[in-house]
């Protein structure tokens, strides 16, 4: 039922432990995952390990996120598509519920909250960045997230981070995948406005709960931030005027 794509940059070891907790945890909905190596590097996995195939994708040259998760759906089997960070780490198992809600409320994509390693809160739910949102974060009056509690009720949201999406295939063929054009960050808020743009939603769900260790690379690497800044400027000239209201 579900592929699972997931990225790695030299992070096999956290690529093992999220299978790991795949396997602990018997993801009987899950029919497949695809692991993309993105750079050279050692991997210790056998597919005979896992009660699913599990098939291991080496790229030649780095890629981006988009490109490297639309080369993965190119292959994919499942009705539905999730992408996973590697540092992702799974406690409870958040698929049934995660599809129960998606499928009642017919959404294009839908995503579990997204808790630190000490259970804070993610900020993985927000609200279309506009200037006056943008200009509010750089002085501190607040980011865009939107406030939830665990337990709530899933809930239509302007866009959910790309650590965890779990798209219906369908859906995610309709609008094209991910916009490869972008080469790191605003994929998923891109991709979140092109699915309410073309009539489906999008739902965050705070009944299910995935563990995430946040690497901000680009509030200290020169590089990362490059890429930030232009995929940023590349959202707005994408968007500008035609940002979705969907309340």
């Amino acid at each position: 039922m579900i592929t699972v794509s997931i990225v790695s940059h030299g992070q096999s070891t956290l690529v093992e432990q999220l299978l790991a907790d795949l396997v602990r945890l018997d993801m009987s909905m899950v029919t497949e995952v695809l692991v993309t190596l993105n750079i050279p590097e050692d991997i210790s996995l056998k597919p005979s390990d896992y009660p699913y195939p599990v098939r291991i994708l080496r790229n030649t040259a780095p890629r981006g996120f988009g490109a490297n998760h639309n080369a993965v759906f190119r292959q994919a089997e499942g009705e539905w598509f999730c992408v996973m960070n590697p540092d992702i780490r799974l406690v409870d198992n958040p698929f049934p519920i995660l599809i129960e809600e998606g499928a009642h409320d017919s959404a294009g994509v839908i995503a579990p909250m997204v808790v630190t390693p000490s259970g804070m809160i993610e900020d993985s739910v927000r609200r279309f960045p506009v200037l006056t949102s943008l200009a509010a974060k750089l002085f501190g009056h607040g980011d865009g997230r939107y406030l939830f509690a665990a337990g709530d009720e899933a809930f239509a949201a302007d866009w959910v981070a790309g650590m965890f999406m779990l798209f219906r295939t369908e859906d995610f063929r309709a609008v094209g995948g991910f916009d490869e054009g972008f080469f790191l960050y605003y994929e998923d808020v891109d991709i979140c406005a092109r699915l309410w743009q073309s009539g489906r939603s999008v739902l965050a769900c705070p009944k299910a709960r995935v563990i995430h260790d946040a690497q901000r690379s680009s509030h200290r690497n020169l590089r990362y931030m490059k890429w930030h800044a232009l995929s940023l400027i590349r959202y707005f000239w994408k968007h500008w005027g035609r940002l979705p209201r969907i309340f």
